[in-house]
């Protein structure tokens, strides 16, 4: 049976990096699409209300499946510096520990999130004649949350490994899945936001179904042993933990920051909710190959790590900003200059339409802080400094947005300052987190490979 896994620690840095986050890139895609879908059919075939109430669930449906995304990259690591250290028996565990693991945070958070989904919505300030259509829509989708959790987990598991064709290939069978359900369910059946939820679970459960099914089936490292689920390892459920829960925490942080940039979005009306809605949409096309190659720059970064390749370690993380930078220059110009055309898209009311345009025309030119941000924090975190990682997107993108947010809308509320706040934050991360690396990552490893090499010299060479 062919063999996914691949080995980072060997071969052409540039290539590795390219290869490994393609894949990873090529299914954000995918996902961003048939996410793109939901709100461009229900933008079109429903209304500015109810693309409003799908816009408005967004940040809340984030809260939770942001914490599942961070708790598996984190597990990730650890899972990924066994790999690259070849030990096979500790991967093994940490496996099994993470998927189980992964089982009952989901079904806690998706029962918590359901229940509390009216909650949610009061404190973002959902307007009135947004509220039910948010609701309904909210609630089905919450339902997912389990699919979302347990995919994230077994897809990181082979992306650790090395192996990020795979999640692409089921990425994109559950984006058709979804786009097909979204046009089945919404247009032919006119089930409204209730069939673009119920679309999105069942796109998530085909996922979990591809992606679990591999591990079941593989003679590769990442092979999933049912006998050994539900039985977790004390001692690397610790380690899971201590890599796994800051950046959990720190993605539901950042969600809830969110939920309080969202009550300033919803203070300016349906219009304004919707344009923003489709603006984010383009946000994250846009700022997809920071994201993508922060996450393969966390695995590169671990499994050399693992494998005391600590040069190697630097030099990925010195090409992966190389390689943003260029992306960041093409494709931030070509929407920059295109933005009502893709606003557009999502969109035709004129008002929302404005809205929508002005975000990405503020946003786009301050993207390269998010390129640090992503490069840098993942960097940081292969090295296994996860906690650290938190603090200083708490710092950035929860504690310096919202200050200069408070500030600003006190001094004048206008929607434009919600627009700045995002690379405030993006800015002030980014500055944290290169200041630690530098002073404090980049030293130490620098030290212990002089170390290393010393200690090579004086091995005697055998006559």
């Amino acid at each position: 049976m062919k063999r996914g896994s691949r080995d980072l620690t060997q071969g052409n840095i540039m290539k590795q990096l390219i290869l490994f986050a393609l894949p990873i890139f090529a299914g954000q895609i995918f996902q961003n699409l048939y996410n793109s879908v939901d709100s461009i059919v229900v933008g079109r075939a429903l209304g500015t209300t109810a693309l409003a109430a799908v816009s408005s669930s967004a940040d809340i449906s984030m809260l939770l499946t942001g914490f599942f995304v961070g708790f598996s990259t984190g597990g990730g690591v650890l899972i990924a510096r066994y790999f690259g250290a070849k030990d096979r028996n500790s991967l093994e565990k940490a496996l099994h520990t993470l998927v189980t693991f992964g089982i009952i945070i989901g079904l806690s958070m998706a029962t918590v999130g359901i229940i509390l989904a009216p909650m949610l919505l009061r404190l973002v300030k959902c307007p009135d004649d947004v509220f039910p259509e948010a609701l309904a829509y909210l609630r089905i989708y919450l339902i997912g949350v389990l699919f979302t959790a347990i995919y994230n987990v077994g897809a990181r598991i082979l992306q650790s490994v090395g192996d990020s064709q795979r999640p692409f290939y089921f990425l994109v069978a559950s984006s058709i899945t979804n786009i097909v359900m979204d046009l089945l369910f919404v247009l032919t059946f006119r089930m409204g936001v209730r069939g673009a939820a119920l679309a999105t679970i069942i796109s998530q459960g085909l996922s979990v179904f591809l992606v679990y099914s591999r591990m079941l089936k593989t003679d590769d490292v990442y092979k999933l042993i049912p006998s050994k689920l539900m039985h977790m390892d004390r001692k690397m459920l610790k380690e899971i933990a201590v890599l796994g829960f800051p950046a959990a925490i720190q993605s539901s942080l950042i969600s809830i920051s969110n939920l309080f940039v969202q009550r300033y979005i919803n203070a300016f009306g349906s219009s304004a909710m919707a344009g923003i809605g489709a603006a984010k949409k383009i946000d994250r096309f846009v700022g997809m190959i920071a994201q993508c190659l922060g996450l393969a720059t966390t695995t590169f970064v671990s499994q050399n790590v693992g494998a005391k390749r600590y040069d190697r370690a630097f030099k990925g993380i010195r090409t992966a900003l190389l390689i943003c930078a260029v992306y960041i220059l093409i494709v931030g110009t070509v929407v920059y200059t295109l933005a009502p055309t893709f606003v557009e898209i999502f969109i035709s009311d004129a008002e929302a339409v404005a809205f929508g345009v002005s975000m990405v025309h503020v946003m786009i030119p301050f993207y390269y802080f998010q390129v640090l941000n992503n490069i840098f924090a993942n960097a940081v975190r292969g090295f296994g400094k996860s906690f650290v990682v938190m603090l200083c997107s708490i710092v950035g993108m929860i504690g310096c947005r919202q200050l200069f947010l408070f500030i600003a809308m006190k001094i004048n509320y206008a929607v434009e300052n919600v627009y700045i706040g995002f690379p405030v934050g993006w800015a002030c991360a980014a500055i944290s987190v290169i200041i630690y690396y530098f002073i404090k990552i980049r030293p130490k490893y620098t030290k212990e490979l002089k170390e290393m090499e010393n200690v090579t010299e004086e091995i005697p060479e055998k006559e």
